[in-house]
């Protein structure tokens, strides 16, 4: 495949991606659609870090742009700059593969650790991580394993409302984005070192 057609295709793909990441990040602010849980800081920290809209959107969408004017444009005219431009491409990929890491890191952190919600602690209610910091070794045991169990999903936390199945799919959903915007971004790098070595090759 030549490097101007890959481009065409890598760019609109990474749009799609990072419009994806942020709106997947957004949702995770809003357990069960409700909005009194972020005004409170009541959510877990990973997703108030936002990595979705800066790591696997923002950074992302910058480089997606950029690589899509560069497909298009350069496609309908030779005096385009390819080798200056394919260069910027290659240091915005560059970014929006270590954004991208950025969300799959903190992402992966979030699942791992479950979410922060009001669970009964030795018959206190209490704020807090209930998968981390249970005390009570057997459930601990258990409680590492949370994703295995979706006993646990219902169970365990009392507020927000399914909590623990909604950091579930969104961290999950961000996970696979943040993955293949890794993988495309480094087919990008590729590409452009192609187009600088090469040009676009349109017509050829």
């Amino acid at each position: 495949m030549c490097v101007g057609k890959c481009t065409r295709i890598l760019g609109p793909c990474l749009i799609a991606l990072g419009v994806l990441s942020i709106a997947a990040n957004v949702l995770l602010l809003f357990p069960s659609w409700t909005w009194s849980y972020v005004k409170e800081g009541r959510i877990t920290k990973q997703a108030m870090q936002v990595p979705g809209v800066w790591g696997g959107g923002i950074i992302v969408l910058l480089a997606a742009t950029q690589i899509t004017a560069v497909g298009w444009h350069c496609g309908r005219s030779s005096d385009c700059g390819t080798c200056r431009n394919m260069f910027l491409s290659i240091v915005l990929s560059g970014l929006a593969l270590l954004g991208s890491t950025a969300c799959f890191i903190l992402s992966g952190v979030g699942l791992t650790n479950g979410p922060l919600c009001l669970y009964n602690q030795t018959e206190v209610l209490q704020w807090d991580y209930p998968f981390v910091n249970m005390e009570n070794q057997a459930f601990h045991t258990r409680a590492q394993n949370y994703l295995y169990d979706p006993s646990l999903w219902n169970s365990v936390c009392i507020e927000p409302p399914n909590v623990v199945a909604w950091n579930i799919y969104f961290f999950s959903i961000l996970l696979v984005i943040s993955v293949v915007e890794m993988v495309l971004a480094s087919l990008q790098v590729i590409n452009g070192f192609f187009g600088c070595l090469c040009g676009l090759c349109e017509g050829k």
